[in-house]
């Protein structure tokens, strides 16, 4: 249009080519505008196992002042992403992607692209962030049998059972019966209340677990990790779980810090 402007010297042809020449500047401008001042980010989730999806939350934050950005797309590697249809001046928004590894170890997400086809959907502009969101991934989970180092067998589903004691995690508040020992009276809740309370405690009387790396049923190395990391997932609730390996052993423990601690070792063992 613009040569045909030029050799017929037609007046027409060429407000037309002015008009779209300018209509091309203004979406360009509008659009660049549109993804500027954006901040992406990526929230992993607290457990994330090789072979099985898991959910990422996607965040974005529009940090301009006096422009809504519209119709914006957040993309991690791989093709997953999430759209906002809209975003308010000094706004957040948050989506979520299953994201899956395949192999447990190290990784990361070392970049997200923002990206939108407003205005007019004719061109999609995007924007690369480098990003350095760097993570554990734990051993895929396998399941088994529990075999304590005791020689007792548990069967997978069977639960263990915790009487009262003195010693363990706290339970529950209960009233005071008359048999519990003075020291065990809860003296805060007991002043809120008309009778005595007193504080149940678990009994650590079950066996600790040692889970023996080398010694668990597995056609390779693998196989023997996924197993354990099951293991870990499964009692570390419910009784001491330990593990060794080689010449080396983590003491046996509970709580849920103790098993990323341990999943942790079981995901970096020969990455390092």
């Amino acid at each position: 249009m613009g040569f045909s402007a030029v050799n017929t010297g037609n007046n027409l042809l060429f407000l037309m080519v002015s008009g779209l020449l300018a209509f091309m500047s203004v979406t360009g401008y509008v659009g660049m505008r549109n993804i500027k001042g954006l901040t992406p980010e990526v929230l992993p989730p607290a457990e994330l196992f090789a072979g099985t999806a898991a959910t990422f939350c996607l965040r974005l934050h529009n940090n301009k002042r006096h422009v809504t950005s519209f119709l914006i797309r957040l993309e991690c590697p791989g093709g997953q992403g999430v759209t906002f249809p809209l975003i308010g001046c000094g706004a957040s928004a948050e989506g979520k992607v299953a994201l899956t590894f395949a192999d447990r170890g190290h990784a990361a997400i070392d970049r997200i692209t923002v990206s939108s086809p407003f205005p007019v959907n004719f061109f999609t502009r995007y924007w690369t962030f480098a990003a350095d969101n760097r993570f554990v991934v734990f051993p895929h989970l396998l399941a088994g049998m529990t075999v304590g180092n005791d020689g007792e067998t548990e069967r997978q589903g069977n639960s263990i059972r915790q009487g009262r004691g003195q010693d363990g995690e706290l339970e529950r508040i209960a009233a005071y019966s008359g048999s519990e020992p003075l020291r065990m009276i809860h003296w805060k809740l007991s002043a809120r209340s008309e009778d005595l309370q007193v504080k149940e405690f678990g009994s650590q009387a079950v066996p600790p677990l040692i889970i023996d790396l080398d010694g668990l049923p597995g056609r390779d190395l693998e196989q023997r990790i996924s197993r354990a990391a099951w293991l870990v997932r499964r009692w570390v609730g419910l009784r001491p779980v330990g593990l060794r390996w080689g010449g080396r052993i983590i003491p046996a423990g509970t709580g849920r810090r103790h098993g990323m601690k341990l999943l942790t070792e079981l995901a970096l063992y020969g990455r390092d």
